[in-house]
């Protein structure tokens, strides 16, 4: 009978299952570092230009990777395709830029990041294969259409440095 008590009290109390979930956390700190080397500055060697061609009154500007772990980043480099900062402009500014290695702290490992590079529209990419600095510069010219002179005011245009992981 006490047999048969307890096997029906068993079934009267309710089981409850109990879970938590338990957090697990990390930084991860970026072992590719960008910084601005050299702020660029347009010169305007015409009224309808805006050029960072030193022939011209402009400076390259020039980003510095800070890499840290070799193999495991892509830098991608952006010249302008906009202005951040402009007058009102009526007409449609035409872009072009390019950008290239401009120095390098180890020659013998990054000595092929130029000849390796890859271009798709503005944008450069570079295989960060060695562990170091690198300085990459960039050209940036903006022609107003048709020729037409650009509006005076303050003009200013980003090139977007990342580095991308692998």
């Amino acid at each position: 009978m006490i047999k048969k008590l307890l096997i029906s009290i068993l079934f009267l109390v309710p089981f409850s299952a109990h879970s938590i979930d338990v957090p697990i956390s990390g930084n991860v700190q970026s072992r590719c570092v960008i910084t601005t080397d050299t702020p660029g500055v347009y010169g305007n060697p015409n009224a309808y230009t805006l050029t960072t061609a030193s022939a011209d009154g402009g400076v390259q500007p020039i980003v510095r990777y800070d890499v840290t772990l070799a193999n495991a980043y892509y830098a991608q480099i952006t010249t302008p395709t906009s202005f951040a900062q402009s007058p009102s402009l009526s007409d449609t500014v035409t872009w072009t830029g390019s950008t290239e290695v401009s120095s390098i702290s180890d020659a013998t490992n990054m000595g092929s990041y130029e000849t390796n590079k890859t271009t798709f529209g503005q944008t450069t990419q570079y295989d960060l294969t060695a562990t170091g600095s690198t300085w990459f510069k960039s050209s940036s010219t903006a022609t107003y259409g048709g020729n037409k002179a650009f509006p005076g005011g303050t003009y200013t245009a980003n090139v977007e440095a990342v580095c991308v992981a692998k």
